[in-house]
């Protein structure tokens, strides 16, 4: 029943941006902490961003990628400024009832949509 759909992945330059979509379902997301999280090729999935009463950011990502919620919408959204190519992967978005580091904290889970930062 608790569905999230990640969008708005695609092929960017380095310095480009990008705004990820988590659309959620089956619940109301302003009551529980959204977490996005990230893996590439070959290393473990990690945690990028939260939000819950407040936000918080992983170091590698801080000052570059602002995470917001839209109630109305029922959607929490990831702004990726000045892409690196590091940056690059399958971002997941997923709910916890608080914000927490760990992908062991977080329950349902969306299917992922990937970021690619290249030239």
């Amino acid at each position: 029943q608790v569905q999230l759909v990640e969008s708005g992945g695609g092929l960017v330059q380095p310095g480009g941006s990008l705004r990820l979509s988590c659309a959620a379902s089956g619940f109301a997301s302003r009551y529980h902490a959204i977490g996005w999280f990230r893996q590439a090729p070959g290393k473990e999935r990690e945690g990028v961003s939260c939000i819950s009463s407040t936000s918080t950011y992983a170091d590698s990502v801080k000052g570059r990628f602002t995470i917001s919620r839209d109630n109305a919408k029922n959607t929490v959204y990831l702004q990726m400024n000045s892409l690196k190519p590091e940056d690059t992967a399958v971002y997941y978005c997923a709910t916890s009832i608080r914000c927490s580091p760990r992908v062991r904290d977080f329950g349902s889970w969306g299917q992922g949509t990937q970021v690619t930062v290249s030239s």
